[in-house]
């Protein structure tokens, strides 16, 4: 006996009833970490053309990320994953292909040579594949840590995403070599802290700092800068927000964006140009000074309700400097761009002052790395001694952190050590690229008291480099830095060091015992040209590192005025740390729910 046949209207009344449960039980499941608002908070264009969105949830108790991967004009399949440099070589995937017929979805892993395998272990979970009259939709789900070791650890680091576009079909996954495909990179925060949302005061304005209808240059990557000035009336207010503005249509192009502050005694910089032109003015090296700071993907920054950074007013320069990085693998041609970031500011002053504290290396040539290194490593102390001096009674509080180095650096990290004990990690990223700059909230906000030491620490890789690399600002030359924005605000601005120089030149001098070529120590020579004759052998090289690991310091312990607090601050002791931080260990799930043998077939409808 035949039952009922339903109606259309009751078949797309149940259609639409299961597709509204099915996003329930998905917001439910990610109770406590998705903004009413949007199930999917974060987006971000994977490709410059658009053809790859990606949107995602975080939560952070069932410690699961939830993606949604919209591809339009979805023709044959489609990778997408993480890799430790954005390689697709050595990389953790997930594929859906055809072969004509039918559609697959797969937990994958490629392999130094880009060969695609099917992972033993099934950690992606397909959930929805939805196609739609010009795109395809698809929602996953995977842990931050699967314990697989073909999988990538997703930590509150830089995530280099990698995708490919398969045109054609293909008879099996194996078949799949990433060599042959449309293949891209995309630079992401995928753990992103979560912090409420405050109130905006009632007398809260907005000033946009935007660029002036720049012709975005034909090449891969540029960096723009250009100077606004605020008018001479413009009294002090603190601020306590800003967002990006993107130009609609160059959300793909505009990879990240900072504010900087000029010098009090700065004259007018006036320009506005690539930031590598001849024209820009020696001057504007003098606006380092950073207010704000987007990077793809972040949402609007939020100062704690406390605090405010002033700007505006007695002994603030009127000069700002806006630089937007654009980047263009496409090398696309003639669009136009008035992209910025937008300041929210009150002249209701908060309780506090926020203040940013430069940690890590003097911009000094005496700190270098030897060519053709994979980690080498430098590091730079904020010592118990300038704390001591500087800081209030009760400390002060950092609550976001820039990290930052130029185009070798790979790691970064801060680390509060108290009593020679490290006690707290400020901010680490391990996978850390100079291309990706932004200011990060910190999940807790670390206190630093009086008497503690703060040590930054940077890894480079100059592995493609013939000639050291010394510190400096030029672009070819190195950093290690990480601003800290903390509050209540110090007359404390740069806590910094650099090895002692006469330690360095005795280097020199020992080199020169156990080699026949000669390292120049006359005294004309510089540093930069003395590190240039170095020949880089075992020798010169774990002597230079051990330099640096126990030869005295010269701290800079400096005011905003650039002047050192009172005191003598060369030829100071390394500090003492005798105990260190362990590396943490995944949270790797106890019961694991057992997974599809091979791949999912795939229903797209």
């Amino acid at each position: 006996m035949q039952g009922p046949s339903l109606s259309m209207r009751e078949a797309a009344s149940m259609y639409g009833t299961a597709v509204a449960i099915f996003f329930v039980i998905l917001v439910a499941a990610l109770q406590g970490s998705v903004p009413p608002k949007s199930p999917f908070p974060y987006h971000i264009p994977l490709d410059s053309k658009g053809v790859l969105k990606l949107s995602w949830n975080i939560s952070y108790v069932q410690e699961t990320i939830h993606f949604q991967l919209s591809v339009r004009d979805f023709r044959a399949g489609v990778l997408f994953g993480m890799s430790d440099r954005g390689e697709l070589e050595n990389a953790d995937l997930v594929v859906l292909w055809t072969d004509g017929n039918r559609a697959y979805f797969a937990d994958t892993w490629s392999d130094q040579k880009g060969q695609i395998h099917l992972d033993t272990q099934q950690d992606y979970q397909l959930l929805q594949a939805q196609e739609t009259s010009d795109s395809l939709s698809l929602l996953f789900k995977r842990s931050f840590a699967t314990c697989d070791p073909k999988d990538y650890l997703i930590e509150d680091d830089t995530v280099h995403l990698v995708y490919g576009i398969l045109e054609e079909p293909v008879q099996s996954l194996e078949a799949i070599n990433t060599s042959g495909l449309q293949t891209g990179l995309q630079l992401v925060q995928l753990l992103k802290t979560e912090v409420p949302t405050p109130a905006m005061p009632e007398d809260v304005q907005k000033m946009d700092l935007k660029a002036p209808e720049v012709t975005i240059p034909g090449e891969e990557t540029t960096y723009w800068c250009h100077v606004i000035e605020l008018s001479q009336s413009f009294s002090r207010h603190h601020i306590i927000m800003y967002e990006a503005i993107v130009t609609e249509g160059n959300e793909a192009l505009v990879h990240h964006m900072e504010v900087f502050q000029c010098t009090a005694e700065l004259d007018n910089p006036d320009f506005s140009g690539p930031c590598d032109s001849k024209m820009k003015p020696d001057r504007l090296n003098y606006c380092r000074h950073v207010l704000a700071a987007w990077a793809l993907g972040a949402k609007p920054f939020y100062y704690p309700e406390e605090a405010g950074i002033a700007f505006g007013g007695p002994g603030f320069s009127r000069y700002l400097r806006l630089e937007i990085h654009y980047h263009n693998p496409l090398k696309i041609q003639g669009r136009q761009d008035s992209s910025g970031i937008r300041l929210y500011y009150t002249a209701t002053l908060r309780r506090f002052d926020a203040g940013i504290m430069e940690l890590g290396l003097v911009y000094t040539p005496v700190m270098a790395i030897p060519p053709r290194e994979t980690a080498f490593v430098l590091t730079g102390y904020c010592t118990d001694k300038c704390t001591q001096l500087a800081l209030p009674p009760h400390g002060i509080h950092i609550f976001a952190s820039q990290l930052h180095t130029h185009l070798t650096g790979r790691k970064v990290v801060t680390v509060l050590a108290r009593d020679g004990q490290e006690r707290k990690i400020v901010n680490r990223d391990n996978h850390y690229s100079p291309h990706f700059q932004e200011i990060r909230m910190l999940k807790k906000i670390v206190s630093v008291h009086p008497g503690d030491v703060l040590i930054t620490s940077c890894t480079y890789n100059t592995d493609d480099r013939e000639v050291a690399t010394v510190g400096g600002f030029g672009i070819h030359e190195e950093m290690c830095v990480n601003y800290v924005h903390y509050y209540p605000k110090t007359d404390l601005e740069l806590c910094k060091s650099a090895v002692d120089p006469g330690f360095l030149q005795k280097y020199f001098h020992l080199v020169n015992r156990f080699n026949s070529e000669e390292v120049c120590t006359c005294p004309q020579a510089s540093v930069p040209e003395q590190f240039t004759s170095v020949p880089w052998n075992s020798f010169s090289r774990e002597t230079l590192k051990a330099l640096y690991n126990y030869a005295p310091i010269s701290m800079h312990c400096n005011k905003s005025s650039a002047v050192r607090f009172q005191g003598e601050w060369d030829l100071q002791p390394l500090p003492k740390i005798i105990s260190t931080l362990k590396e943490p260990t995944p949270n790797c799930p106890a019961h694991r729910a057992p997974g599809p043998a091979g791949p999912t077939v795939v229903n797209i409808g």
